[in-house]
């Protein structure tokens, strides 16, 4: 008898196993990440350094995306970051980059102005003393490699400025020169 119950329970645990194998196969199915980290390029001259990732998570078919910058060499004060049309960092000026990525065609402002805002109008961040600046962002507004043109960031880059934005002068926010880009390409996806 003892022998049955032995078996009973062998049979149990491994029923539980499996079942619990498919439930966890299931979720991951239902999750995908995607990242892309580069350093920052300089522009005019600049001392700005650093790097920048961008982080999607599609969960149950619910995505957003994760900005975070660490960047050095900056004034002290408020530095503007923004999202812009073009991949293309090669100008030494930055202006090979285009303008502010605005697939809505809204007027500048900040980000959640109820007057409208660009998509690539991510905002200030602050740089403390010793020139090092951090910026987390986090939006369900943008998407990396989807198919939603509107949404997706392949293709765009990420620009830091040397002011801070005023969120009113049209077209940009006099935000000033374009010191730092990374580009937005689906050649540095890693994904799981």
């Amino acid at each position: 008898m003892n022998t049955n119950i032995l078996k009973f329970s062998i049979i149990s645990i491994l029923f539980f196993i499996s079942i619990l194998v498919f439930t966890i196969s299931c979720q991951n199915k239902n999750e995908s990440i995607i990242e892309i980290k580069k350093s920052v390029k300089q522009l005019n001259d600049s001392k700005i350094s650093g790097y920048i990732s961008l982080t999607s998570k599609n969960i149950n078919n619910k995505s957003s995306v994760e900005l975070e910058a660490h960047l050095f060499g900056l004034k002290p004060g408020e530095s503007a970051i923004h999202i812009h049309e073009f991949a293309d960092c090669s100008s030494i000026d930055g202006l090979s980059l285009g303008g502010h990525w605005n697939p809505t065609s809204q007027p500048h402002g900040k980000w959640g102005n109820e007057e409208g805002f660009h998509l690539g109008d991510i905002g200030n961040f602050s740089v403390d003393s010793i020139g090092h600046g951090m910026v987390k962002f986090k939006t369900d507004l943008w998407c990396i490699n989807c198919s939603d043109k509107d949404k997706d960031l392949i293709g765009r880059s990420i620009v830091i400025h040397n002011g801070s934005d005023d969120y009113i002068s049209q077209p940009s926010g006099a935000a000033g020169i374009r010191i730092g880009c990374m580009d937005i390409s689906s050649d540095n996806i890693e994904s799981n």
